[in-house]
């Protein structure tokens, strides 16, 4: 599926946190949503781009913001990665990429010559009423986490 451009409804979903806990999209209507879709758990970009919103939460908060990160990788493993740096918000278990796929962000990438299927690292800004506010594609971590907390008015 092709990435959901601004203006356009966010695809629903239902995922488990690393406690386990279920989150839909539905449960945060009338907030700012913040969910960004990161490759793995523990990997260098992914900890430096999922610190620094945990650092920018105080800030999204006032600006009745949520954050919900997404991989493909389980609860066990959202779990140590969470517990390990600190990461209070949910971090989200897409292993069957469903969800990953709906927003377009599961695709084709390559590294030292091999081809596979993966997450591009991407970050969706959800409006209280449930749109795609802005989307950033291909991110890059550093400022990323200030870039999106600034975009919300």
């Amino acid at each position: 599926m092709p990435l959901i451009d601004p203006g356009k409804k966010a695809p629903a979903f239902s995922l488990n946190d690393q406690h386990g806990r279920t989150h839909r999209l539905s449960d945060y209507a009338g907030q700012y949503v913040v969910l960004y879709f990161y490759p793995k758990d523990d990997t260098p970009g992914c900890t430096r781009e999922s610190c620094d919103f945990q650092a920018s939460l105080p800030r999204l908060r006032r600006r009745e913001a949520t954050v919900l990160g997404v991989s493909i990788l389980d609860e066990a493993s959202k779990a140590k990665f969470a517990d390990k740096y600190g990461l209070t918000f949910p971090l989200l278990a897409d292993p069957d990429h469903e969800v990953a796929e709906k927003y377009g962000v599961w695709q084709g990438k390559s590294r030292y010559g091999r081809s596979y299927m993966g997450i591009v690292r991407t970050t969706y800004l959800i409006g209280p009423g449930g749109t795609v506010v802005a989307r950033w594609d291909s991110v890059k971590v550093d400022g990323h986490a200030d870039e999106v907390t600034a975009a919300i008015r």
